[in-house]
């Protein structure tokens, strides 16, 4: 789905995103990609596929491979997602009695989420809970914070992101 400026505009309105929320956080939007290259399926994320865009994805492999030469694991858990899928994330966070005030510091407006690109991934290590701040205590955040950068990955909301997210140490997109 390629949403246009008034489509989001709806969608926004129908998950209770305030119609001047993505402006006031200086929030970008984002075209999803059409390009996109099957990167792994997940042993730990059963039934779900890992899509990127293929230079992300030549990226993310060759990360991998020299984490692990490091003798450091790095596990995809989240890659592209959908506008649609992202909008569906709100609805479910919503409909456990999260406000929208709160949904918003953990997921962005759909149109909004780097995923949307393929070039964003969520990165978890078998020795720390997935999707939370404990993941920048482990090895693998160290060798990240070191090394992603060879790779074109940038950490995408650390600590007092201007965006108002909360701190996501798992997160990391490809600057292409």
């Amino acid at each position: 789905m390629t949403a246009s400026s008034s489509d989001l505009q709806l969608l926004w309105a129908s998950l209770g995103i305030p119609p001047d929320w993505v402006a006031a956080h200086g929030l970008p939007v984002y075209v999803e990609a059409q390009a996109l290259e099957l990167v792994e399926i997940p042993a730990a994320v059963s039934g779900k596929t890992m899509l990127l865009s293929p230079a992300a994805a030549n990226a993310w492999q060759e990360m991998q491979a020299a984490a692990e030469s490091d003798s450091v694991s790095l596990l995809l858990i989240s890659a592209w997602r959908s506008i649609a899928r992202q909008a569906e994330l709100i609805n479910n966070k919503l409909a456990q009695g999260m406000s929208i005030d709160a949904v918003l510091q953990r997921l962005a407006p759909p149109g909004c989420s780097e995923h949307h690109t393929g070039r964003a991934i969520d990165i978890a290590t078998p020795d720390a809970q997935s999707l939370t701040e404990a993941f920048s205590q482990t090895p693998a955040f160290a060798w990240l914070t070191a090394n992603a950068g060879r790779f074109g990955f940038t950490l995408s909301f650390p600590q007092n992101n201007p965006y108002g997210y909360m701190y996501e140490p798992w997160h990391w997109c490809f600057q292409d």
